[in-house]
């Protein structure tokens, strides 16, 4: 797809993904010591460091020297033309970002292609589902995680939104579709601009006037905080899918999982640090993902522009209420409690009583009468009620920052 489009990303059954919230002034939170071993990851050894204290020593200073030299306006420009894998990057780019992005583009000696074509179908199967949980689990609780959220918010990303949320929904697209990481795919070219991104933020984000006020660190965006994001993504995917009782097969299973494995390792995440398995990916995620969650006063502000980003469809006369009862049916009273979503007697109700029928009729479990054109019906109104978070249609480009959120 040559011009990927805000609407286009979700009329394709993509993830809404990834949303990014924001996150402010909150107490510092403990951090847990990292006991996770290496021997679970995919590299199977490492040296065990904490990754809170890791970042990406390669692109972070290249990153920061095109920035400081005022490069950024002239890269920023002729990536607009890079778009494809196996494109060759354009002519004109500084020596050492080209040397560092043709090693970043490489797949991993462990890439299998085999789990990769495994992985289109199981997409291809499951995208319904995928576009609901990454949209409204994995986004909405984007609004939740403190260091995510204050990141993102202070950051020029948190000025627009709806522009950052269709940046980061290119990435689910990117990972589902059918060539995502062959020559005419799109997901490693998405990672390496991504992970220049975040290089950009390191550096950037700390010049604000605003975030040594906020912030429980000094650097944002460690390796630990991206194995955070990635466990809402993936791990939170497979566990709701396994919560619903959605038959996976193993070999299907084990291929999502490989396509995020990759994803994680050209976003720059260290081999030692992707777990192997899904048991270690679940074991990883309690100790790094569930404890962190908590509420912010901006998080429950972007949270509300989050449910709102269908007013421009409906005034938010029914999209909202849809969107607040999908985010209590999927992450819970508390979550939607710290959110400060109100009930919704309809859809919460409605949630509660069909999603099980629903789940189990798509998946052929119940053959009853006249149901799979009923349930069709119901089908097609996730993908409407999915549709209403990006309703433009000018082009996705992934840019490096220049700058952090205008006061």
């Amino acid at each position: 797809m040559d011009r990927l489009s805000r609407r286009n990303v979700l009329m394709a059954g993509g993830a809404v993904g990834a949303l990014g919230a924001l996150g402010a002034a909150a107490p510092a939170q403990a951090h847990t010591p990292w006991t996770w071993s290496p021997k679970g990851s995919v590299a199977g050894t490492g040296a065990g460091e904490d990754p809170r204290w890791v970042w990406d020593p390669e692109a972070d200073p290249l990153v920061a020297s095109l920035l400081d030299r005022g490069d950024v306006p002239k890269v920023n420009e002729l990536l607009r033309t890079w778009t494809k894998n196996g494109q060759p990057l354009p002519a004109g780019l500084p020596t050492e970002l080209r040397d560092f992005m043709e090693e970043a583009r490489r797949l991993p000696p462990w890439a299998d292609q085999g789990k990769l074509a495994t992985a289109v179908e199981f997409n291809e199967k499951r995208g319904l589902y995928l576009g609901v949980l990454y949209g409204l689990a994995s986004g909405m609780m984007s609004t939740v995680i403190p260091k995510e959220a204050r990141a993102v918010y202070y950051s020029k990303g948190g000025a627009d939104m709806k522009d950052r949320i269709s940046k980061t929904a290119k990435l689910g697209y990117d990972i589902g579709s059918r060539n995502a990481y062959q020559p005419d795919g799109e997901m490693i070219v998405t990672c390496v601009k991504t992970r220049l991104v975040h290089a950009a933020v390191r550096h950037l984000l700390p010049q604000s006037p605003h975030w040594p006020d906020v912030a429980d660190e000094e650097i944002p965006i460690s390796q630990r905080d991206m194995m955070v994001t990635w466990h809402s993504l993936p791990t939170t995917v497979m566990q709701k899918l396994t919560a619903w009782k959605v038959p996976v097969p193993a070999a299907e299973s084990a291929a999502f999982l490989h396509s995020w494995q990759l994803g994680a390792h050209l976003l720059g995440i260290k081999n030692e640090y992707i777990p192997a398995s899904w048991d270690e990916a679940n074991s990883q995620a309690e100790q790094i993902l569930d404890p962190v969650l908590a509420p912010t006063p901006e998080g429950i502000k972007l949270a509300d522009i989050l449910l709102n980003l269908g007013s421009e469809v409906d005034g938010g006369i029914v999209s909202k209420h849809i969107l607040g009862a999908f985010t209590r049916f999927l992450l819970g009273d508390r979550i939607a409690e710290w959110l400060e979503i109100p009930r919704e007697i309809i859809w919460d109700s409605l949630l509660k009583t069909a999603w099980g029928p629903f789940i189990a009729v798509r998946e052929g479990l119940l053959p009853l009468p006249q149901a799979p054109k009923a349930y069709w019906t119901f089908d097609e109104f996730l993908r409407k009620a999915a549709l209403l978070f990006l309703s433009e249609a000018r082009p996705i480009s992934i840019e490096i920052p220049q700058g952090n959120r205008p006061s």
